[in-house]
């Protein structure tokens, strides 16, 4: 489940903003560039609520752990957004991949799933999506991550959502990693104030569990 929450309770607190940093790809010595990592979420991407998310959110945790493993160098790019849905994604994947990235982390679908939007509405914005990457950066490698929705939205519901993910994986050829928020959602000491968004801790534990997906995919990404 997602934290336990009512339906009408957004993975937010605010309105997502339109001052969004840009997406642009680092340059190390002599003009040489390091292959992006790109992740498009939600505000469990973004980092809501941390001190530092820069340093504690979990696709920062996922660039210690690629240099602990000495893969790369690579380059992190945060496109997580606060209240971002998947129609929000289509609006915005375009200008997300600006970036150029070499392999491309989806998180979307728990605000879809929250307020109950139609598993099939949810599936035909991530095809879009998907099929934006695989036009506009053919080479890039691209991971899924399976998310749940709240079990107050009903047994059907909730297993409609969660079969989405993999069919969708398996259409774009798309590494599908694990739900994000296992042995996080709804455990009390790994989850903020407002029970819906990880602490620090909560975000470490998020970024091992899609690392053992994630390190191959990074070891033979474009630019690598």
């Amino acid at each position: 489940m997602v934290g336990g929450c009512a339906p009408d309770a957004d993975l937010r607190s605010d309105e997502p903003r339109s001052d969004e940093p840009p997406l642009v790809r680092s340059e190390d010595g002599e003009g040489s560039t390091r292959p992006v990592l790109l992740f498009f979420g939600t505000s469990l991407t973004e980092g809501y609520g941390l001190t530092d998310p820069g340093r504690e959110a979990w696709p920062a945790r996922v660039e210690a752990l690629a240099d602990s493993a000495q893969v790369g160098p690579i380059r992190i790019v945060n496109a997580g957004l606060s209240g971002e849905t998947t129609a929000g994604g289509v609006r915005r994947i375009d200008w997300v991949l600006r970036a150029d990235p070499a392999v491309v982390v989806i998180e979307l679908g728990a605000n879809d799933g929250l307020r109950g939007v139609p598993v099939e509405d949810i599936e035909a914005n991530l095809d879009l999506i998907l099929e934006r990457i695989a036009t506009t950066t053919p080479d890039a490698r691209i991971a899924l991550v399976a998310m749940e929705a709240p079990p107050n939205m009903g047994s059907e519901y909730v297993q409609s959502f969660r079969d989405l993910f993999p069919r969708v994986a398996e259409r774009w050829n798309a590494t599908l990693l694990p739900f994000l928020l296992e042995g996080v959602a709804g455990e009390p000491e790994l989850n903020q104030s407002d029970g819906i968004h990880p602490t620090a801790q909560g975000h470490r534990l998020m970024a091992r569990t899609v690392w053992e997906e994630l390190e191959p995919m990074l070891r033979g990404a474009p630019g690598g």
